[in-house]
């Protein structure tokens, strides 16, 4: 049932078709008709005005707000470089041996035994070196305290002022000796080591063995007691070719002079002048050179020259070196002096500062979807000690940064070589800046989900 006046639905609807096809032949259209039309059209345009604000605006705030992917980091690790090689020459001689103390960290551990050697490890001649071997014998019997230690008082007779005479028709090396001629053990054995003076060798192993058989005995007892098979002594002062021993055996004695006080302390004096002696030279003339602090030359004549020697180099590398080496079988004493400090200037040179890195050097970029750049670089310059041509080893650690602008330290780099280790932090050269709101507005698809994580 109707109200009075109230068009009936399907009325109403057959009124409105009739009102279009009237408007559509161009006749008049009932105006409530028009009106009710009119009313529903703007009602309909507004719910899609609503709707497409809605769904734009909720766009926009997702799109000016969507997670991005982080920055992208792409590195490239520097170059490895390597040190120079030390070229050790071979010396010009019939043997030689080196050992290196205080190095082992870079040389290994078996460099303090011997670090390296030619020849045939056959004993060879090894002259007045004799003389260190015979002190070491002295003072095993007739021990001194100190380095500064006089010792007993030795007083040389006729007997022993006559071995100057026998020593010098034989071309060997003396020092005056005046019959009744009295000295300290420690200038007497001074005067027998600083200028090899073979009649004092003589003349004071007698006196404190007794005689040369005695002196023999305890020498061989002392050569086997310290492991020394390899070594010969048929006489104190080296003129015979029987004293014979090993580059390996006249290391080990080279060590036990230079543990001794008195011995290291004598042998290290360029000159002296000793009463009834007189001045008194050094035969080895590199003592200060090359940091040589001794020992012992010898000579039998041309090509049996030879070398025992200590050397203290300071290599940078925390504490300085103990180098003991020995030459035999030179051509001339100037050849040897001149293999012996090339051998000593190699090792020296062969410990080095080596460059790894320079600051600015590019190590990687890093990227963004939007298109905004960095570079990564080492940020200082760095290098690392080490001995020759040591590996060196690198490893590079980049982490995410708080924040990427320039100057911000995103990881390092470090080289291992031997006991060293070195790090130089990686930076970031240049900004990368966040996304403009125009690329997030047309950049949608590598925005987060709009409808949600995992949509």
């Amino acid at each position: 049932m109707t109200t009075p006046g109230q068009p009936v639905d399907g009325l109403t609807d057959f009124a409105e078709l009739m009102a279009h096809e009237q408007e559509f032949n161009g006749d008049q259209v009932d105006p409530a008709v028009r009106t009710r039309r009119r009313r529903r059209g703007l009602l309909i345009t507004a719910v899609c005005l609503v709707l497409m604000l809605a769904v734009t605006g909720g766009y926009i705030g997702w799109a000016l707000t969507a997670p991005v992917d982080p920055p992208t980091a792409t590195t490239r690790a520097p170059e490895v470089p390597v040190g120079d090689a030390v070229a050790m020459a071979a010396p010009p001689v019939a043997a030689s041996a080196i050992s290196i103390a205080g190095a082992d960290a870079y040389l290994g551990a078996t460099a303090s035994g011997t670090w390296s050697a030619t020849g045939t490890g056959e004993p060879f001649p090894i002259a007045s070196i004799t003389k260190l071997i015979t002190a070491l014998v002295i003072l095993d019997a007739s021990p001194l305290a100190s380095a500064d230690d006089p010792g007993p008082t030795i007083t040389f007779g006729k007997a022993d002022h006559d071995l100057y005479d026998v020593y010098y028709v034989q071309g060997a090396t003396i020092a005056p000796m005046p019959t009744g001629t009295s000295m300290s053990l420690h200038d007497a054995l001074a005067a027998m080591l600083i200028p090899s003076a073979s009649n004092y060798a003589e003349a004071l192993s007698s006196r404190v063995f007794g005689s040369q058989d005695a002196f023999l005995r305890a020498t061989r007892d002392w050569l086997a007691a310290h492991g020394l098979a390899g070594t010969t002594v048929a006489e104190p002062t080296g003129i015979s070719p029987r004293n014979t021993s090993t580059p390996a055996d006249l290391l080990a004695i080279a060590k036990l002079a230079a543990a001794n006080p008195a011995i290291a302390q004598i042998v290290a004096t360029s000159s002296i002048t000793i009463p009834g002696a007189g001045a008194l030279h050094n035969t080895n003339g590199l003592l200060g050179t090359s940091g040589i602090t001794g020992l012992k030359t010898g000579n039998l004549g041309e090509g049996t020259h030879s070398l025992l020697y200590t050397a203290t180099l300071d290599v940078g590398a925390g504490a300085p070196l103990s180098v003991t080496g020995v030459v035999l079988g030179g051509a001339s004493r100037e050849s040897v002096n001149t293999t012996v400090v090339a051998a000593l200037e190699s090792i020296r040179s062969g410990f080095h500062q080596v460059p790894v890195a320079s600051a600015g050097q590019e190590v990687g970029s890093i990227s963004t979807p939007w298109g905004s750049t960095a570079t990564l670089v080492i940020a200082e310059t760095a290098s690392i000690f080490t001995w020759s041509d040591t590996p060196i080893e690198m490893t590079m650690d980049i982490d995410t940064p708080p924040t990427y602008r320039d100057g911000t330290v995103v990881g390092g780099v470090t080289w291992t070589a031997g006991p060293n280790t070195v790090t130089a932090p990686v930076k970031i050269l240049g900004s990368v800046e966040p996304p403009t709101e125009w690329w997030r507005l047309t950049h949608p698809s590598e925005l987060g989900s709009f409808w949600g994580a995992g949509d």
